[in-house]
């Protein structure tokens, strides 16, 4: 959460679950998270990880801290603005690892559903084979205008391109990125970077020349360390970097990745959605 303990941002408003019994916590659905007809994945995935993430705080009040290591979701249906309910049950909970399952419902329907692991550190070997992509600071990089993109989720963002080309440009390689940021600014969380790591424009968009439709059906992330990093918990640029190596019987898989300035992998995603042109 933010430092000011008395201020919260847009996102941190939007994201956050209410309990309203055993088990179950009110969201709001907010359409300025909104990409077309619906909900970003990343924005859905946000809320259903910090719902989560709340029933492991209770549940880890007597025992040692327990951050969120991996989220996966799968999106059944469309939600839509307003009020919505999660569900969450707690598959096992153990001293130091505990699995958490969830479910977000709205108008008597599942909409998506979410499993996720938390685990506290351990003592044991390190190794690093990670390397950031190499690319052009923030600072000596163009800002674009986000308030005059096309999806509302991106408007919420300040962003600097520097991998890739333009969308629909039919460039050589499904490779896009940029830096990014809240602009209500706020440290960075495992809730904010399952958001984040879901915004920028798919990296098919890159390869095509026409525009496609690529709704996500499943979404993992993984967050190999707990967040906000320690000496980390301004708010700052991070780098996102999407890549897709192919796309077949309208679907395609997409990695991404989750940069700090300093070069530290901060989380990495995979996601299966469909590929497809727009009805006519």
């Amino acid at each position: 959460m933010n430092p000011d303990a008395t201020y919260r941002t847009d996102f941190e408003r939007d994201t956050t679950a209410t309990p309203i019994g055993p088990g179950k916590y009110k969201v709001e659905l907010n359409d300025r998270w909104w990409i077309g007809p619906g909900p970003n994945g990343g924005y859905t995935a946000a809320l259903m990880l910090q719902a989560m993430t709340e029933t492991v705080i209770e549940l880890t009040t007597e025992t040692r801290q327990q951050p969120a290591r991996s989220l996966s979701v799968h999106f059944l249906g469309r939600p839509i603005v307003g009020e919505a309910v999660i569900e969450v049950t707690t598959e096992h909970k153990g001293y130091a690892t505990s699995f958490i399952s969830a479910r977000l419902m709205q108008e008597g329907e599942i909409k998506a559903k979410a499993m996720s692991v938390f685990s506290a550190e351990r003592e044991g070997p390190d190794f690093d084979h990670t390397k950031m992509p190499d690319v052009l600071r923030p600072e000596d990089g163009e800002e674009i205008d986000t308030a005059q993109a096309p999806v509302a989720v991106f408007t919420q963002y300040r962003a600097i391109p520097v991998l890739g080309s333009e969308p629909f440009s039919g460039g050589p390689k499904a490779e896009t990125g940029g830096w990014m940021k809240l602009k209500d600014e706020q440290p960075m969380t495992p809730v904010l970077a399952a958001a984040m790591l879901d915004v920028w424009f798919p990296a098919p968009f890159v390869t095509v020349d026409r525009r496609v439709q690529c709704p996500t059906l499943e979404y993992t992330v993984h967050f190999p360390r707990e967040l906000p990093v320690a000496g980390a918990e301004h708010p700052d640029w991070t780098l996102v970097r999407l890549i897709s190596e192919e796309g077949t019987e309208g679907h395609f898989s997409e990695d991404g990745e989750l940069w700090s300035r300093d070069g530290t992998l901060l989380a990495r995603c995979r996601q299966m959605a469909l590929l497809r042109y727009p009805k006519e």
